[in-house]
């Protein structure tokens, strides 16, 4: 008999149970569950579970992918957080088992893994990460509910980013009101991350705090400090969680992508090559040395030709071929086939998962270019529905172009907060709305704040240009205008037009009319 995760695995009666309830499964497909449980924390190849459950009959791939499906249905781990799958490799089965003694007393799990290499290999297709239930440090346990419900929102928050592998709320409460370990906690959960807070609250202030500790190394990888007025606790709570989940999904990436950078080249696989990629073509866009993206472009073509059903991968390396297009860097830019290759990429990642918020997004990019407005749009909130914390500035130029920059700027705010930092493009597109209501005052403010924090991002001298010359303000307008021509120095707005695509005319009218003024030629 084994134990995990609330259920209970009764060999001798062949049998699966939660809370005395008996859960159906075919015998092969608890077969694969016997299996996995009992080799709990390490790989189990494909060739083990064939032998293990098929003996001598040849049967193929579907039919283990079959059961696999029936077992993660039965044990709802939709996630994919306690069976793990290896990519042509086999599955890992992820949570910690315990195995009652002949007295009835639970042994302690035994852990998931035990090396820097183990937790590596096993969750080399994404990032892992525990959440911890959150310390009340009020004297009164009565106020549990609290530091439990933000722990629990956090976790089912995480879990809708498919990109991170998130340990289920009942594996993590184990260690509830325990002094623990954080390396042994990733060492018995198989995680690599693990996330530790703290709540503390009055009558009318709540303090919450947040650390993400690497669980191999030890190493602190980020913390914040959240005080806020408690006037209401259920939105004080929406706002915290929502904004550690957001920056936390972003912190555990880059801790990924610097310990693949520290990897030697003979360890690269589709998973590495996407997160050098990711890194070379992050840098391109906030410096903008054109051989970053080049670099993006050379990792991330390999990582689709190891794994041709990684969707991550084709999305990022769309957005190489969409940045080219429409930043003046070499002869790539305002190519047809770079927009169309981009477009190409999108559709594929879409269909390679749907449920891919970055795909979904990648997409609109792509149908906005080519002026499809209400199309882009749907898939913006498309993605949006999929995961309400994932956050892609793309939607805000997407509004701007289909003439609704009202919703575009309410659209960025929430944003900048879901998200505060990095935000030059959000801040530009900002800009850009608000010169196209006609707040040109208005308008100055985020783009000079963009314009500062990403010195080479070409249409914010060039929105900045136009909003200046409709105030009057020629010579800093001038002053725009000469950044753009640094940028770009044979800029003109009539070659400016195959990307300013703006769906009413007036629109664009308004903008082109505050360009002339600054001095920037037609032709």
């Amino acid at each position: 008999m084994f134990q995990f995760n609330g259920y209970v695995l009764d060999v001798a009666r062949g049998c699966l149970r939660i809370e005395d309830r008996e859960i159906e499964l075919r015998p092969k497909s608890f077969e694969v569950l016997r299996c996995l449980v009992e080799n709990a924390g390490r790989l189990v190849t494909k060739d083990e579970l064939f032998k293990a459950v098929w003996h001598d009959v040849i049967v193929s791939d579907e039919a283990l992918t079959q059961c696999i499906s029936e077992v993660r249905e039965a044990i709802n781990d939709r996630a994919q957080t306690t069976i793990k799958t290896m990519p042509r490799r086999g599955y890992r089965f992820a949570a910690p088992v315990s195995k009652p003694g002949p007295e009835g007393e639970r042994q302690r799990p035994a852990p998931a893994v035990s090396s820097d290499a183990a937790i590596a290999a096993g969750h080399a297709e994404k990032p892992s990460i525990a959440v911890l239930p959150f310390v009340n440090l009020n004297d009164d346990p009565q106020l549990n509910y609290l530091s439990d419900g933000i722990t629990g929102d956090i976790i089912t928050e995480l879990s809708r980013f498919s990109d991170l592998a998130v340990i289920a709320r009942s594996s993590a409460f184990q260690y509830k009101s325990k002094s623990v370990d954080v390396r042994q906690v990733g060492r018995e959960l198989g995680v690599r991350y693990v996330l530790e807070g703290s709540v503390r609250h009055d009558e009318k202030r709540i303090r919450i705090t947040a650390q993400l500790v690497d669980a191999v190394t030890g190493v602190h990888r980020w913390a914040e400090r959240y005080d806020r007025e408690l006037r209401d606790a259920f939105d004080v709570q929406d706002e915290v969680v929502r904004t550690i989940v957001t920056i936390l999904q972003v912190r555990v990436i880059e801790a990924e992508v610097e310990r693949i950078l520290s990897k030697p080249p003979a360890t690269w696989e589709a998973y590495d090559y996407y997160l050098r990629g990711y890194h070379a073509f992050a840098t391109g866009f906030s410096q903008y040395p054109l051989a970053s993206f080049y670099e993006a472009r050379r990792c991330l073509e390999r990582s689709v030709s190891i794994d041709p059903d990684y969707a991550r991968a084709h999305v990022i390396l769309a957005r190489t071929h969409t940045y080219t297009y429409v930043e003046p860097r070499d002869e790539s830019y305002l190519d047809p086939a770079e927009l169309e290759r981009a477009g190409e990429l999108a559709r594929t990642a879409v269909r390679l998962d749907s449920t891919l918020p970055q795909a979904r997004t990648l997409l609109g990019s792509f149908l906005m270019f080519k002026r499809r407005h209400e199309e882009a749009i749907a898939e913006f909130e498309q993605a949006f529905a999929l995961n309400p914390n994932y956050s892609d500035h793309s939607f805000g130029l997407s509004l701007v172009f289909a003439g609704q920059p009202a919703r575009a700027i309410d659209v960025m705010q929430a944003s900048m907060r879901l998200e505060p930092f990095r935000n030059a493009t959000r801040l530009a597109y900002s800009g850009n709305a608000h010169y196209m209501l006609g707040r040109y005052e208005e308008a100055v403010v985020p783009l000079r704040e963009s314009a500062r924090l990403m010195p080479n991002l070409r249409i914010t001298p060039l929105w900045l240009a136009a909003a200046y010359a409709q105030l009057g303000r020629l010579d800093d307008a001038r002053a725009a205008a000469d950044e753009v021509r640094r940028i770009e120095p044979g800029f003109t707005i009539e070659r400016w037009k195959v990307t300013a695509a703006y769906k009413r005319a007036e629109d664009s009218e308004r903008l082109f009319d505050g360009i002339r003024k600054a001095g920037l030629p037609d032709r």
